[in-house]
């Protein structure tokens, strides 16, 4: 098997599903900055093929958002893949290094709290839903 088009399979998959969660695709720079000076709060997802941390923040990014309080808007980049995207996404972590994959939460624009990689690698989707659930409780009102 071609390893380029295996990665190409899991790539796609990676991205299915996010959206499939109800989370925008951010592919350029451009679309970052709309989406990310929006008004009220926004969960940004980092994605990453990386092994069992994105194995387990992509579950956890589906279920997180079945909550009574949840961001307002739901966007996603992918490192690795979409890098300017990317890069232009980590311009808005100030204070926060590099990680993928991980959750920014934003409101108006500013940065509010991150969950990084270390925060996500050996624990279980769940653990990781239940600290989303926990920021989205402090930090989001009730839909």
């Amino acid at each position: 098997m071609d390893f380029n088009l295996f990665m190409q399979d899991v790539v796609d998959a990676a991205r299915k599903d996010i959206t499939e969660a109800g989370y925008k695709e951010l592919k350029t720079p451009e679309e970052v900055d709309a989406a990310l000076t929006e008004k009220g709060t926004t969960l940004v997802m980092i994605n990453s093929t990386c092994g069992c941390a994105g194995g387990v923040a992509r579950p956890a990014a589906a279920h997180s958002v079945h909550f009574d309080k949840r961001p307002d808007n739901l966007v996603t980049v992918f490192a690795g893949q979409d890098r300017e995207a990317t890069e232009k996404a980590r311009e808005y972590f100030e204070g926060f290094p590099p990680s993928s994959p991980s959750f920014a939460l934003l409101k108006d624009g500013k940065i509010v709290t991150m969950i990084e990689r270390h925060d996500i690698e050996g624990h279980s989707p769940m653990e990781v839903t239940t600290k989303l659930q926990t920021i989205f409780d402090e930090h989001c009102v009730e839909v």
